[in-house]
């Protein structure tokens, strides 16, 4: 007879208690975007449940803030279809979304214009923006 991982982790006793909790927390995150406003719903999720304190982490300040003002009423749901919810922590933790975190690309200039850069960074005296067209110029990838 097949048994399923979950099987397996329910009869190991460590195991049990984190499944009794990864349970509670999914009833509490199902309660929180059941009741969350629309526009709070899918920017803050519940993060663990720890002494009747449920933790939220929102992805700005500006959702953080607007949960907190909110935080009695949402407690008071919560309490309603799950464990004793005495407050909230909120806190700002902005979720990892991998597009965003792209290189840079290196985009080349023209012969015309590393040209013209030469010849503005020759007629400047020494200095940091001399300095700096010249980075500029050894590092650009020329067009041609």
């Amino acid at each position: 007879m097949y048994k399923g991982p979950e099987q397996y982790l329910d009869s190991d006793a460590a195991a049990g208690k984190l499944m009794v909790h990864a349970r509670l927390l999914l009833k509490l995150s199902r309660r929180f975007e059941a009741i969350a406003p629309a526009g709070l719903r899918y920017a803050a999720h519940v993060a663990n449940y720890k002494l009747g304190q449920i933790v939220i982490h929102a992805d700005n300040g500006a959702v953080a803030t607007k949960i907190r003002q909110m935080g009695q009423r949402l407690c008071d749901e919560l309490s309603k279809g799950g464990p004793e919810c005495n407050g909230l922590d909120v806190k700002v933790q902005p979720r990892q979304i991998p597009y965003q975190s792209t290189s840079s690309t290196v985009k080349p200039l023209s012969a015309s214009a590393c040209l013209v850069l030469r010849a503005t960074t020759d007629s400047l005296p020494n200095g940091p923006l001399r300095a700096a067209l010249d980075t500029l110029l050894k590092r650009a990838a020329i067009r041609e």
